[in-house]
């Protein structure tokens, strides 16, 4: 860790910015001294028709010039290519160190893949922007519908109820909200912000959920909830209806049996019926 922190001290070391904000490799301070001072550059850049004449410092970059061009066509440093002897020319290059010299003829050529690279670039950081508003003007909205369940929690707690729509009002609200979110496709700060914004509807959302059930309970006149106990001792308190008793006759005769002295009727039938009876089934 420690040879590499010092290997990117002594690369930033030998490293300078020049005017237009460019890192480039810094130039050998001895050999500077033992040149000559420094001198302008004209030079001959066509761009397509066109030819432009420009000045620049002997030792500047192939960057440099590309700023100085694009003020005169008004197109962008980024979709620029620059092409010396027939060979592109990166923007870090020096111009003396590549053979530039006084009079020298320079062709620009516009990049088109540069171009569109830096017009989705753009066209990312405004949707990206767009996305970051929409989810705080969402996360604004959501902030004053946490308010509105906070002031219903509090009434239920103290008065016991409230009405139901109110509360089917406010999960609708929300529901709407997160609709809305989930109609963000971004990635990024962007998407953790939005994900942020879904668990925080979610929640009030489940914390309407808890208080619409408790608003459906039952409650006394104290406003706390009937418990099974109490709805039992409702019940006892309840005056029951006095059961319908059937009607009864009382009487005063009573029936005697004398089982022990009664003949029965069976015994008086006479024995000649029995034996001629038989007789005729034998017959």
């Amino acid at each position: 860790m420690k040879k590499h922190f010092s290997a990117t001290v002594k690369e930033l070391a030998q490293c300078e910015v020049r005017t237009c904000g460019m890192l480039v490799q810094k130039r050998n301070t001895e050999n500077a001294v033992a040149m000559a001072p420094l001198r302008k550059l004209r030079l001959c850049v066509k761009h397509g028709s066109k030819r432009h004449e420009i000045y620049i410092n002997s030792q500047g970059t192939f960057g440099e010039l590309k700023k100085l061009v694009a003020e005169r066509t008004g197109l962008h440093p980024m979709d620029l290519k620059m092409v010396f002897k027939g060979k592109e020319q990166v923007s870090a290059a020096y111009l003396d160190t590549s053979g530039v010299k006084d009079r020298s003829k320079v062709e620009v050529v516009e990049d088109p893949v540069a171009q569109a690279k830096r017009v989705l670039e753009m066209r990312r950081g405004a949707k990206m922007e767009k996305d970051w508003n929409f989810i705080s003007r969402i996360s604004l909205e959501v902030d004053r519908l946490a308010s509105e369940v906070s002031s219903m929690e509090a009434v239920i707690f103290r008065e016991g109820f409230v009405a139901e729509h109110k509360v089917l009002r406010l999960i609708e609200l929300l529901m709407n909200e997160l609709l809305k979110l989930d109609s963000v496709i971004a990635d990024g700060d962007v998407k953790l912000q939005r994900r942020i914004q879904v668990r925080r509807v979610q929640k009030y959302v489940e914390a309407l959920d808890v208080l619409k059930l408790k608003n459906a309970i039952p409650r006394v006149n104290n406003g706390q909830p009937l418990t099974t106990a109490d709805a039992k001792e409702q019940r006892k308190q309840k005056p029951s209806p006095s059961p319908q008793t059937p009607s009864v006759i009382l009487t005063t005769k009573w029936e005697t049996f004398d089982t022990l002295n009664s003949t029965p009727a069976y015994a008086s039938t006479p024995a000649s019926t029995t034996a001629s009876s038989i007789a005729r089934i034998l017959w």
